[in-house]
């Protein structure tokens, strides 16, 4: 694998709730990178990949695992599933991809444990009755990152090849997670030995991957090898920056890079903000743009607005640019990558918040990520003309009807921030790569194809 010399290094990042279709552009960019890193989440997320119509839904494993050229790591910002992360594996092993020797996967990245799930769905029905459902995914998440921060109770990748500290350290803490259990409702019994083979079958299976990625990191920096960094979730979802407590949990921004790989800010040379056409949010939360009527069912059918990793019919919504701005800030984007725009074809006005009006009546343009000060925002609307065309055979700037042309002008102007990848279909050819000219500049800006 020769270096990508003069390849900055990269981040792909969501800027809006999630699902803005980070995982093609993953795909799309890898081909410039010599190595794609996913930092943070776990199988919450999902990601899904179309090459000449075959899709490929994946929750682990980075997005780039099509490209037979590019190393593969999950880094030591991630939670795993070991039993979901091996399903993966085996499933892009009989499309006949070798992960010999490019797959990587981070020793000191936590495990996510049978009773994680357990407790997660607990701690969910519970908050549902009071009507107060974050929406996760019951995926065991936040508990696994939650026993990170507690210490005493986590499990580690490495620990999974080391049979005697596991058997030990399973034996200490599967009594105290039975009595926790039994506490929020559920009596599942723990059958320790049956974890413990389970999860020593697990290590085996992955021990060829299991490596300190933050020392490979560094040594393929060393090399002047250009990195593919892969956020899982998005900016307005990230645990500290996001519309607490209503958000991830885990730094889903660009923010979470350094913690999620071991390596120093300045390794990060540019970042490409993701961004849907419109808005989608799943779960719980405020969202201002939200559209429960018509006009929402349809973008939601249009866009098969389905999560990938639980079903869930997604609340779709205009795009919210205060929000955006302030998750480009956040997040450093360098520029845009616009997804999902063949689904507003056939629109007749399309409308896009500037601002919000907030409870006591005064006009703001700053987000509040705090949700409860959002909760109480109304946008405040620009109307912007549709078009009938579909666009999804559209292969240049200029092959897209005037009027999408100008929304995607609106979208730069509002922003702040050039675009460089229009998305018009699910596969990685309905790409459109626009170059920016000499003269660009985040205050004024325009493209050529």
């Amino acid at each position: 694998m020769a270096p990508q010399s003069g390849t900055p290094n990269t981040a792909i990042v969501g800027l809006q709730w999630g699902d803005e279709g980070k995982g093609k552009f993953v795909d799309v960019l890898a081909a410039e990178h010599d190595v794609v890193v996913r930092f943070n989440g776990g199988a919450n997320a999902g990601h899904t990949i179309v090459v000449e119509g075959e899709k490929l839904a994946l929750h682990l494993m980075p997005s780039a695992v099509l490209n037979p050229d590019c190393e593969l790591v999950i880094a030591n910002g991630t939670v795993i599933d070991p039993a979901i992360l091996v399903e993966e594996i085996d499933l892009v092993e009989s499309r006949g991809l070798s992960l010999q020797g490019r797959f990587h996967i981070s020793s000191r990245a936590h495990v996510v444990l049978p009773w994680h799930s357990l407790l997660d769905g607990a701690a969910e029905a519970r908050l549902s009755d009071r009507g107060e459902a974050i929406g996760t995914t019951k995926r065991g998440i936040g508990p696994a990152y939650a026993d990170k921060i507690g210490r005493s109770m986590a499990v580690r990748m490495g620990d999974l090849v080391d049979e005697a500290y596991l058997r030990s350290h399973l034996d200490k803490i599967a009594p105290l997670r039975q009595e926790e259990m039994k506490i929020a409702g559920n009596d599942t019994h723990i059958d320790t030995d049956a974890l413990l083979s389970d999860l020593l079958a697990h290590g085996q299976r992955l021990q060829p991957y299991i490596t300190d990625t933050t020392w490979l990191l560094h040594d393929r920096v060393n090399d002047n090898r250009s990195l593919l960094f892969e956020g899982a979730n998005a900016c307005l979802l990230d645990v500290d920056h996001g519309t607490y407590p209503y958000v991830t949990s885990s730094n889903a921004s660009a923010l979470g890079i350094s913690p999620g790989t071991g390596l120093p800010a300045k390794s990060l040379g540019r970042v490409v903000g993701v961004v849907k056409a419109y808005s989608t949010r799943v779960g719980g939360g405020p969202f201002p743009t939200e559209l429960d009527n018509d006009i929402g069912d349809r973008i939601r059918d249009r866009g098969r607005e389905y999560g990938t990793t639980t079903g869930r019919p997604r609340r779709c919504g205009w795009i919210d640019l205060v929000a955006l701005r302030y998750a480009a800030m956040v997040c450093g984007a360098d520029s845009l990558a616009i997804t999902l725009l063949d689904v507003l074809s056939g629109f007749d006005e399309l409308k896009l918040c500037t601002g919000y009006q907030t409870a006591s009546g005064q006009t703001i343009d700053r987000f509040p990520p705090d949700a409860r000060a959002l909760e109480g925002c109304t946008p405040i609307y620009e109307s912007h003309p549709g078009w009938s065309e579909e666009i999804d055979t559209c292969r240049s700037i200029s092959d897209l009807p005037s009027a999408c042309q100008s929304y995607l002008e609106s979208l730069q102007r509002h922003i702040g921030i050039p675009i460089q990848f229009v998305s018009v279909g699910p596969d990685r050819r309905q790409t459109i790569r626009w170059t920016e000219p000499a003269s660009c500049s985040r205050e004024s800006c325009c493209f050529r194809g």
